[in-house]
């Protein structure tokens, strides 16, 4: 295998100027860009960075690989911390904003909706502005240390408010040498391509920090239609993606025609069923592996479910069940001795693999989207017009799982909504949570009470609620 170059290991002479490290389109289009592109991208972008002594942290947001990758690596030489955040929404830039002051927004968006020019920095007006490097500029490369570096992910914690999880490049070098030792055979074999946003821990890993390690070069644009793939007959390709993408190539899969050589699927982000995986082998002649772990704790296990729906924890990961009967782990990307406890209930084997029993707090996933039950209840009423509500998974087609929304207005929501349909109320409340919230994961029904069910102590019947929405209770209310 080849050696790996981690992130904070690399100088200039690391690989031949030459190495292709992206690509645009497909591999046979050969729209290249080398190692020696980047250097000079990162030594662009230092310049720029560097113009702001006194800015430490920087909100980074970049769709496009190659500039995510460049403007990245420049944040670390420069030794500032890193702000991921896929969520761009105003609102939810102005509560990360919040938990400090002086952080300044880098961007490839050209526009970003609610923002002034002035609030934010145009990664590609940077690149193109900035003179090109000198020689000895671009063969320049500040050391990262590892254990000084600060990556900052966010995540939707229980409380409700965006939740900050501070990392460190340590951890994540960690992570990907193991997968390296593991699976880096496979993907020295092919180009890889995505279709998961290097914003979230599981698509920063393997389709950023990964293959960047191991040489291999990463696709400038993540897939965005199932029908994409139709094109990628020229080569074998390393595929990173989520089982709401393979659902919906799944689901449009008549009429395409795929001739893809040798691929290999990598999915997370939520559990793909046996019988979605069984249907993504017979669309692309590959069962995927499914890769489990979260951004607090990042790899934990896999399963390739044709084999059995046990995951096996990765070689270097200590799992046990504790009292509450939830998983916790100790690995060597986990900074805490202790370990960290997750909120996934579990049933550990006898041969030390696990099977997963759902989740025991408040934190679901919806199109592979962590999303806080508490937090869009929260944010419903503070609207100023819900008097109580309650919001519920509801799965009884659990290929398609969303949410729902049980509300009891106050007296202001009564008065507002008096005389109108419950699709404008509907409506009014989805305009109000996409501002928090992306619209794939706004509760698609809602129902208005007089009473949310509760037991005696108060406690909301969680079953109950999710029985009014489900497909047996709307036709008795017809």
């Amino acid at each position: 295998m080849a050696q790996m170059i981690p992130l904070s290991k690399f100088d200039a002479n690391s690989r031949p100027q030459d190495t292709v490290l992206c690509y645009e389109g497909k591999w046979s289009s050969k729209r290249y860009f080398t190692w020696k592109d980047f250097l000079a991208n990162c030594a662009k972008m230092r310049t720029f960075i560097n113009s702001f002594p006194e800015t430490d942290k920087w909100i980074l947001h970049c769709e496009d690989c190659w500039y995510f990758l460049s403007t990245f690596t420049a944040l670390l030489q420069c030794q500032k911390e890193v702000q991921l955040t896929a969520n761009i929404s105003p609102k939810y830039l102005e509560e990360i904003r919040s938990f400090s002051t002086g952080i300044r927004f880098l961007t490839d968006r050209k526009t970003v909706e609610g923002l002034e020019l002035a609030d934010y920095d145009y990664i590609p007006e940077i690149m193109e502005n900035l003179s090109e490097p000198s020689e000895a500029q671009r063969m320049t490369t500040p050391p990262i240390e590892a254990d000084k570096t600060r990556i900052m992910l966010y995540t939707s914690g229980s409380t409700g408010q965006p939740k900050a999880v501070l990392q460190r490049l340590t951890e994540f070098e960690a992570d990907n040498a193991f997968a390296g030792s593991k699976w880096g055979e496979e993907f020295l074999k092919r180009k890889l391509i995505s279709t998961v946003s290097q914003h979230h821990i599981y698509g920063f890993l393997f389709s950023q920090t990964l293959p960047f390690s191991l040489g291999v070069p990463v696709r400038r644009t993540r897939i965005e239609f199932p029908e994409e793939f139709e094109q990628l007959d020229d080569e074998s390709y390393m595929i990173i993606t989520v089982p709401a993408f393979l659902k919906r190539t799944s689901m449009q899969r008549e009429g395409m025609s795929l001739n893809l050589r040798s691929p290999w699927i990598f999915t997370s982000g939520g559990v793909l069923l046996p019988e979605l995986a069984e249907e993504t082998e017979n669309i692309f002649g590959f069962w995927p592996v499914e890769i489990y772990g979260s951004t607090e704790t990042s790899g934990i296990a896999w399963r390739q479910s044709k084999d059995g729906l046990e995951w096996t924890p990765f070689a270097n990961a200590k799992v046990w069940k504790d009292e509450t009967g939830c998983l916790t782990v100790i690995s060597p990307y986990i900074k805490d001795p202790a370990g960290f406890a997750t909120s996934d209930l579990v049933e550990i084997c006898k041969n030390g693999k696990f099977l997963l029993k759902g989740r025991a707090d408040s934190v679901v996933k919806i199109e592979e989207k962590r999303v806080s039950l508490v937090e869009m209840e929260n944010r419903l009423g503070g609207t100023g017009l819900v008097a109580d509500c309650s919001v519920v998974l509801v799965n009884e087609n659990p290929q398609i799982p969303y949410l729902a929304a049980a509300v009891v207005l106050n007296d202001e929501g009564k008065k507002k909504f008096a005389g109108q349909a419950e699709e404008d109320a509907d409506q009014y409340f989805c305009s109000c949570l996409l501002k928090f919230f992306e619209k794939a994961v706004l509760p698609k029904k809602f129902r208005y009470l007089e009473k949310i069910p509760a037991d005696s102590q108060g406690k909301k019947k969680k079953s109950e609620i999710q029985g009014l929405f489900s497909i047996k209770t709307a036709k008795k209310a017809e």
